[in-house]
């Protein structure tokens, strides 16, 4: 593989963003865990699930190596995010924590999903498909383990956020924008758009019922 190549791999260029996206939703699972009052192993248990979740079925439909079997750090990230919530205890800010590390797991992991999606030559929409799956599935098995209702199902943005970030790497990615301004500008955008919703509870128009005769 020539240089050239090996820069336009996100696996290359981008890890610190990965371990980072991993550990940020791996913090969400803990959370979560902590929510119910779990034990040490069940922390951990949430943590991993969480934050490899996505990913995991992202390499699977496009044929990749599953990230996290390759590379055991990944799990190791998980388990040492999960001990360190353990460790931390009761906070009364843990719980506004899980929604903004969820904010900051969803903008970068749309980014990162697109990205590795596109390492593999998978078409752009189907790229953006990829992004938003990594970004959302973790917190959809989080969410369904620790009884919660799912995040996918309120009203404010969280789906829109994960496709703003995946098509706006995607957009300037075909644009030929170098990679490091695409990411950031990639993830600022879906962050400020989750945050929007987070804070003034932003969301699209719902289906229009019909009145009723």
């Amino acid at each position: 593989m020539s240089a050239t190549a090996e820069l336009a791999r996100p696996e290359t260029v981008l890890p610190l963003l990965d371990f980072a996206g991993v550990a940020v939703f791996a913090a969400t699972g803990a959370l979560a865990a902590a929510r119910q009052k779990h034990d040490v192993v069940t922390f951990a248990f949430f943590a991993a699930l969480t934050g490899v979740g996505g990913g995991t079925v992202r390499d699977l439909l496009i044929g990749a190596p599953v990230f996290w079997v390759a590379d055991w750090r990944y799990i190791a990230v998980c388990l040492v995010t999960a001990l360190a919530f353990w460790i931390i205890g009761a906070r009364e800010w843990r719980f506004r924590a899980l929604m903004w590390l969820d904010a900051i797991g969803l903008a970068a992991y749309g980014v990162m999903g697109a990205a590795k999606a596109a390492s593999y030559d998978v078409a752009p929409l189907i790229c953006i498909v990829m992004g938003i799956l990594t970004a959302c599935f973790g917190g959809i098995v989080r969410d369904v383990l620790g009884h919660q209702p799912s995040i996918l199902l309120r009203r404010e943005l969280y789906i829109t956020a994960a496709l703003l970030s995946a098509a706006v790497f995607v957009g300037l990615k075909a644009l030929a924008v170098p990679l490091w301004w695409a990411v950031a500008i990639a993830v600022a955008a879906g962050l400020a758009l989750r945050a929007g919703a987070i804070l003034k509870g932003w969301s699209l128009p719902s289906f229009p019922h019909s009145q009723q005769r």
